[in-house]
């Protein structure tokens, strides 16, 4: 994956609460089993005139020029419910999403984005909503993986992340890159456990 250690970029305003999985990518777009094919049916419901078609609903803000390659969305609370389906953040970070902004997440949800690269930002209300303003402006937006902030203008919000997805994300690593940060580990304890239980190795 891409690391992802500061972004500074316009955001897409989506002030929705309790956008759930099924509205960021319905099951009926879900037609791949890998992590491409899926960013034409991100939002699909909102997105189009027309059920299962592509017709762009012209007033729905991804549809909206002005947003044409925004890499931050600005979410509501509970950002992110619904089903467990991975397919909602290969969606989002196929289109081009590297960073969410959001008062609250699904855990699910929020683990997922972290494990496809894409940062899950938890702040207050208040602070959702003044930046919303800015995003509806044009204003671009800073996030600052490393810092633990986000910026725009003047004003600056904090945010708090735990070091482990910290890492991941300014590292570029998947679930399985981070385990391997301990192969040194890994292989001398298979080593080690060889010698003491050698039929296991057969």
């Amino acid at each position: 994956m891409i690391p992802l250690v500061s972004l500074t970029d316009i955001a897409v305003p989506l002030l929705r609460e309790n956008i759930d999985t099924d509205a960021i990518i319905p099951s009926r777009e879900m037609k791949t089993v890998s992590k491409t094919g899926l960013a034409d049916g991100l939002f699909a419901g909102w997105r189009y005139r027309t059920l299962g078609g592509r017709d762009p609903d012209p007033d729905f803000v991804l549809n909206q020029p002005r947003f044409q390659g925004a890499q931050i969305l600005i979410g509501g609370q509970n950002f992110g419910c619904g089903s467990s389906r991975e397919h909602a953040i290969w969606a989002l970070a196929e289109y081009g999403f590297r960073a969410i902004i959001a008062p609250s997440f699904s855990p699910i949800f929020r683990a997922n984005c972290v494990r496809n690269g894409v940062a899950p930002i938890v702040l207050a209300q208040d602070a959702v909503e003044a930046l919303a303003t800015l995003a509806e402006r044009g204003d671009p937006i800073t996030i600052d993986i490393a810092a633990r902030s986000v910026s725009a203008g003047s004003a600056s919000w904090p945010f708090a992340i735990d070091d482990e997805s910290r890492m991941m994300l300014m590292e570029g690593l998947d679930a399985i890159e981070l385990t391997l940060k301990r192969r040194a580990d890994i292989e001398a304890f298979r080593a080690s456990d060889a010698g003491r239980r050698p039929w296991v190795y057969l």
